[in-house]
């Protein structure tokens, strides 16, 4: 098969999971990020690229938003918010953190691919998104695309979406954000 050919099947797949986000569980992110004062995001591997993405345009908009885990990384208190990017929702590393950020009074978002997991059970809020697991052992989404990439990609676009929608909640457009983009390249 052709590469455009697979690139054309990875958007299809990408339609189809797109098409299953809960309306309802995006917009109680959006609401939960609005109402923060600062939203710390998490995630093992490539999730966790996916999530540092979204930090970067949470800071764009003016966001006190942080990586976990990173040497700049502010505290964390009781009105912050932790989102959790985790296909298994049963990464060893970040349980602890969760554990941790509920026991600080904080509230705890987590996308997933499994919102019965260990971290959808903790979170207080979860956006479900489709994709196959790493193992492509059960589960009923199939992917030509090796191991979580399916899920990984539908978390950056959904963390995208999540920037618009914010966007138009607070009346930014991309000049505004513009400002606050690194000038030191």
């Amino acid at each position: 098969m052709k590469t455009a050919n697979y690139a054309h099947e990875i958007i299809r797949e990408l339609r189809v999971a797109i098409d299953t986000i809960s309306e309802t569980e995006a917009e109680q992110l959006v609401d939960a990020i609005l109402a923060a004062n600062k939203v710390f995001v998490s995630g093992a591997g490539r999730s966790g690229l996916m999530g540092k993405a979204f930090v970067m345009r949470m800071m764009h908009m003016g966001i006190n938003a942080y990586v976990v885990g990173e040497t700049v990384t502010a505290n964390f208190e009781k009105e912050d918010l932790l989102i959790v990017g985790t296909g298994s929702g049963e990464t060893k590393t970040l349980i602890p953190v969760v554990e941790k950020a509920k026991a600080l009074g904080g509230t705890v978002a987590t996308v997933t691919l499994s919102p019965d997991s260990t971290l959808g059970k903790l979170a207080d809020l979860t956006v479900t998104l489709a994709g196959a697991p790493k193992d492509q052992v059960g589960g009923e989404y199939n992917t030509i695309q090796p191991m979580g990439s399916l899920f990984e990609q539908a978390m950056l676009l959904f963390y995208d979406a999540v920037i618009l929608r914010f966007m138009e909640k607070k009346g930014l457009n991309s000049n505004q954000m513009y400002g606050k983009h690194a000038n030191l390249e």
